[in-house]
């Protein structure tokens, strides 16, 4: 799998709206849909958003859902997760990943070529 960086965390205040991105060295045929997930202390990664290579299908988990919105560059090379309206709750580390096999979007076993994370701290 392309290695896959995150960036963009950081401390940030109840209500910011910080903007993560994930970069690929390079485009990834036949891989189309990334996706991020985050995990907080104590708790198990969970599904987040996820988007197909186009752009034309996204999800979200619904905790997140018309407050954070991913996107992708034309080229394809890098996603990016739009936080708006950040809570105490959304403070964990954030994670990107390319899905590899077949499943639902919010299936982190069906993702692959994981990131190193980036910290969200949310403070109230």
């Amino acid at each position: 799998q392309v290695p896959l960086v995150e960036s963009g965390g950081g401390l940030v205040q109840a209500g910011g709206s910080p903007r993560l991105s994930c970069a690929a060295s390079r485009r990834t045929f036949g891989t189309p849909v990334r996706g991020w997930f985050r995990q907080a202390p104590g708790k198990e990664r969970e599904f987040v958003a996820a988007i197909t290579w186009d752009g034309g299908i996204t999800d979200y988990q619904d905790s997140v859902k018309g407050r954070f919105t991913i996107s992708r560059d034309n080229a394809g090379n890098t996603v990016y997760l739009q936080m708006n309206s950040l809570k105490p709750e959304d403070t964990a580390v954030y994670y990107c990943a390319t899905k590899i096999l077949s499943g639902t979007y919010s299936d982190l076993r069906t993702y692959g070529g994981w990131g190193q994370g980036t910290q969200v701290t949310v403070s109230s």
